[in-house]
């Protein structure tokens, strides 16, 4: 036998969800809404101005938004506009309530708001004064109060060489944030003087600034300390004739700049000497240059002139 209460029951909640299906918001292709531009990168306390246009009548096209938010009847087009953006959560989004299906449609603006770094600043980690030639330090980089994080990439320079780039795209938040960034360096000699910089730049797509916004850090020059080096280490032998006399050169490079001392025929001086002698007899000299990381020597080996036949 039919159940008239059961069979009346159930046609209404079929009704009903049929009522919610047809009221389901909708968006993407299948909505009539088109927001221009689609895109917005808005600098921290700028202007933004946004139309958003239905392309069938509408009953209700609004802006729902934290700020600037508004609704207008019947016109098919409504512009969201802020005078200074400073809402980091801010998410527009345009709605519209139309006459026939889909009956409501709904499209997020994609926002950027972005801010150029506080600062940005570079130094050594757990070191002060000069590095030695050969030994590993870290170079620290630390960007202060920049945003959104996942646009930025920071590089680091050697004169004006990259030497390495880090990139945030990791990470997500929307307003700003401390970042930091390490170097590992192993300097040679040829580095000495050298000035380390790094440089954060928010790479925001096409819609952003052209050039992108670019914060450089102030430069860290390098000093670096190595050993003595001879520019001619190799032992030299010479002769001298009677009468003559013969200069020696013992120059050398290092850092901090090298003291010399002399080991001669006739008395041995202490350091503090020239890299130059003038030999006036035969017999061997040694010269020694030195300073805190190390020392290098050479030896001229002076003889008599052969006398012609």
């Amino acid at each position: 036998m039919l159940d008239i209460n059961k069979t009346a029951t159930t046609m209404k909640n079929t009704l009903k969800c049929l009522v919610l299906f047809i009221l389901q918001t909708v968006s993407g292709d299948s909505c009539s809404l088109e927001i221009s531009p689609s895109r917005v990168v808005v600098g921290f306390g700028e202007a933004v101005s946004v139309s958003c246009v239905a392309s069938r009548p509408v009953q209700v096209l609004g802006w729902e938004s934290a700020i600037g938010a508004l609704h207008t009847q019947h016109d098919r087009s409504i512009q969201w506009r802020v005078d200074s953006l400073i809402d980091w959560i801010e998410e527009p989004i345009c709605y519209g309530v139309f006459f026939t299906a889909p009956r409501q449609c709904e499209e997020k603006l994609n926002l950027v708001l972005y801010k150029t770094p506080d600062s940005i600043s570079i130094s050594l980690v757990n070191h002060t004064g000069p590095l030695v030639e050969a030994r590993e330090y870290h170079l620290l980089c630390e960007v202060q109060n920049i945003a959104p994080v996942q646009y930025l990439t920071l590089r680091w320079y050697r004169g004006q060489t990259e030497v390495y780039n880090h990139t945030f795209s990791e990470l997500s938040p929307a307003t700003p944030v401390q970042v930091s960034s390490t170097l590992l360096i192993t300097p040679g000699r040829v580095e000495h003087g050298a000035p380390y910089r790094c440089e954060a730049t928010l790479e925001l797509g096409p819609e952003g600034p052209q050039p992108p916004p670019r914060v450089k850090s102030a430069p860290l020059d390098i000093a670096v300390h190595y050993p003595p080096d001879l520019f001619s280490p190799e032992p030299e032998v010479l002769e001298l004739g009677d009468g003559e006399e013969i200069t020696l050169n013992c120059s050398a490079v290092g850092n901090p700049p090298p003291l010399y001392s002399w080991s001669t025929p006739t008395l041995q001086e202490g350091e503090g000497g020239l890299p130059l002698l003038t030999a006036p007899s035969v017999g061997i000299y040694t010269c020694t240059a030195s300073n805190i990381l190390g020392k290098s020597s050479k030896q001229f080996i002076i003889k008599p002139k052969s006398k012609g036949v």
